[in-house]
């Protein structure tokens, strides 16, 4: 099995920020996230925050009360923009709508660099860091094809974001569905699909209760659902008490993306098969220190080859892997885990 990690462009920005100290010591930057209690916002915040004390910089963080919430997000970009920010890192609630606000940051000179979840359209930021969200579904749909009974007829629950429709939340909807074999319809949206196998899509704005509640409205639509894919870990953790309480926990494969301890914990329990895992401490890490770049010299960051982002690694964790799908184990996982 293969360790799948980032690029050469983390490593050589990650190399070279012990070197801007001076240039940006005393200059503030701002970190947006969705929420703040999500595991893996406050894995991002806390590499935000080491890499801005390392580097004598003012961090700023602001987060929506919940998932989706964007008028948090605008008030907190104009929020920054008052302050004099010379740096913005954003995980956005909803893509389109915030690059209005975003935009009239980057007119004052304040770089902008989207955190996992590219704006749309992907340029309305200077630089994206992200996970490559497409692969990380295509890695959960790959395995579940593999790992389930009868995956031509399997009956597939599609447990998303919200209905913005988020980019990160296409993106990992749509790479399940190519991994596992199914057909896309528009593959800038989910939804549109018309495979049989697909029960039926519910938002779960990212959380367990948001979760148990979409899974229980689709066991309505379908008893016999067999599969399972979850946009995160939280979300996952109540689809799973809504599968326990029809006693079905055994034969229902759930899969999700996100890598934190309680998720890896998850998948050594048997409550989640496979989960893809992502880093968001190094997200903001490097975010902080391409900001420090900019402060010093003017750069702006380079996507990592073939790819109009950069991309901060991924990698497939299950105790049970499949021919032709490379993963880690959960041991490997528990090393590399946030939250």
């Amino acid at each position: 099995m293969k360790k799948l990690f980032a690029g050469t462009a983390l490593a050589a920005l990650a190399a070279t920020g012990a070197a801007f100290a001076q240039s940006a010591e005393g200059a503030t930057a701002c970190l947006i996230t969705k929420t703040d209690i999500n595991p893996f916002f406050v894995k991002m915040r806390e590499g935000a925050t080491q890499a801005a004390d390392r580097l004598g910089m003012n961090l700023q963080s602001y987060a929506g009360e919940v998932d989706g919430d964007h008028e948090a997000q605008v008030d907190a970009v104009e929020t920054c923009i008052a302050a004099g920010a010379k740096g913005i890192l954003i995980t956005a609630s909803d893509t389109a709508a915030i690059v209005e606000p975003l935009q009239r940051a980057r007119d004052q000179g304040i770089l902008v660099i989207a955190l996992d979840t590219p704006l749309e359209p992907i340029d309305a930021a200077d630089a994206t860091f992200a996970t490559d969200n497409f692969e990380a579904g295509r890695l959960i749909g790959a395995w579940a094809a593999a790992a389930v009974e009868d995956p031509e007829n399997a009956k597939i629950a599609m447990l998303d974001l919200n209905e913005s429709q988020p980019t990160v939340g296409v993106l990992r909807d749509q790479g399940f569905l190519e991994g596992f074999g199914i057909d896309l319809g528009d593959p800038d949206r989910w939804g549109d699909e018309d495979d049989p196998r697909i029960v039926g899509h519910e938002v779960t704005q990212g959380n367990e209760e948001g979760g148990r509640r979409a899974m229980e409205n689709l066991l309505l639509q379908d008893p016999e659902i067999d599969v399972v894919y979850t946009i995160n870990e939280p979300a996952a953790a109540g689809a799973y008490e809504a599968i326990r309480a029809l006693g079905r926990e055994d034969d229902v494969l759930i899969v999700s993306v996100d890598g934190g301890c309680p998720g890896v914990q998850n998948v050594a329990d048997g409550v989640i098969g496979a989960t893809s895992q992502q880093y968001p401490l190094d997200m903001a890490s490097l975010g902080i220190e391409a900001i420090a770049t900019y402060i010093e010299d003017g750069t702006v960051p380079e996507p990592s080859e073939g790819l109009d982002f950069t991309d901060t690694g991924v990698n497939l964790v299950t105790d049970a892997p499949v021919e032709g799908v490379e993963s880690i184990s959960v041991a490997e996982g528990q090393d590399r885990c946030w939250g």
